[in-house]
């Protein structure tokens, strides 16, 4: 149970992507209706923020080895600084590792998603992202995308990430840059964007990005979490520094949401990919998208139904 007690009714009239709750002031429930996303100050631990970067430096070094975790890095890196956090760019699929899965059952963060989801919540899609310093080879650039292009469940306003901030994010270290109210659109065809070198495995970006919608950077301190909406566009700049960016994040969803055939749909290239990322990594001859997702997926509240 959460502090958050929300409504069997869906919505009242004029909000569409929040649920009626206890928590959100009507201002809030205002601005994620008109912008896609909410940014919520101070709301991890220092002390749990630590035990998840401790957790990171021990994948790092192989010390803990939890089924399913993709670990991606720079191999350009390797050779300088061999088994370390310093060629780690990300890990994802945590579900796993109990330690940092605790993320994704903090109370004072599943309380706010209860208030978009309802009370039967999934992990569906966990990362922890250590954005290496890049000035110059835009390596780790996250181009403007939508998250439902990876996602083959829906309904979309029933998916909320929630991501925090594991120390302060500004603009020179690659802070998320969104572009508020574009989450009202409807998903967009996505690609490998056409950079100079080589393009980050799945980083897909949209195809056609509108540079007259207004970006905004999102500034946020060491705990600050920000909810936000699968459609909304957005994405995240180079590290500047010499530091590294950390954040963790998940994205939840609806128990009682749906699967759908991305057969014939932009998303269809996208599980090609992924099946054959799959499929070499656990030496398969073939693999159902769903079951992908039903192994990623974790039920932290509620009743599974669907997903």
């Amino acid at each position: 149970p959460t502090s958050a007690q929300v409504s069997v009714v869906p919505h009242s009239g004029r909000f569409c992507y929040t649920l009626d709750n206890d928590l959100l002031t009507t201002e809030q429930r205002q601005f994620y209706e008109d912008n896609g996303y909410l940014l919520i100050k101070n709301l991890v631990s220092d002390e749990d923020i630590e035990r998840f970067r401790k957790e990171f430096s021990r994948i790092c070094k192989r010390e803990v080895k939890p089924p399913g975790l993709m670990v991606m890095k720079d191999e350009s890196l390797k050779s300088q600084f061999g088994q370390s956090e310093k060629v780690v760019n990300k890990v994802q699929d945590f579900q796993e590792d109990e330690e940092l899965f605790r993320y994704c059952t903090l109370p004072e963060v599943l309380k706010y998603v209860e208030c978009f989801t309802g009370p039967n919540i999934m992990a569906m899609h966990t990362m922890l992202i250590n954005k290496l310093p890049d000035s110059d080879k835009q390596t780790f650039l996250h181009p403007m995308h939508q998250d439902l292009h990876y996602f083959p469940f829906r309904p979309a306003s029933r998916i909320v990430c929630a991501w925090t901030a594991m120390e302060r994010a500004h603009q020179d270290n690659g802070c998320l840059v969104v572009q508020p109210g574009t989450h009202k659109t409807t998903l967009k065809p996505h690609a490998y964007p056409q950079w100079e070198g080589k393009a980050n495995k799945l980083f897909h970006g949209l195809l056609d990005e509108d540079e007259k919608i207004p970006k905004v950077h999102l500034v946020m301190e060491k705990g600050d979490t920000v909810f936000f909406h699968p459609l909304l566009i957005h994405g995240s700049g180079i590290n500047r520094t010499s530091g590294f960016r950390k954040s963790i994040s998940c994205h939840f969803a609806s128990s009682e949401c749906h699967y759908i055939d991305v057969k014939d749909t932009t998303q269809e290239h996208l599980e090609k990919e992924l099946q054959e990322m799959v499929c070499k990594k656990y030496d398969a001859t073939s693999v159902e998208l769903k079951d992908i997702w039903n192994f990623r997926a974790r039920l932290v509240q509620g009743k599974r139904i669907n997903l």
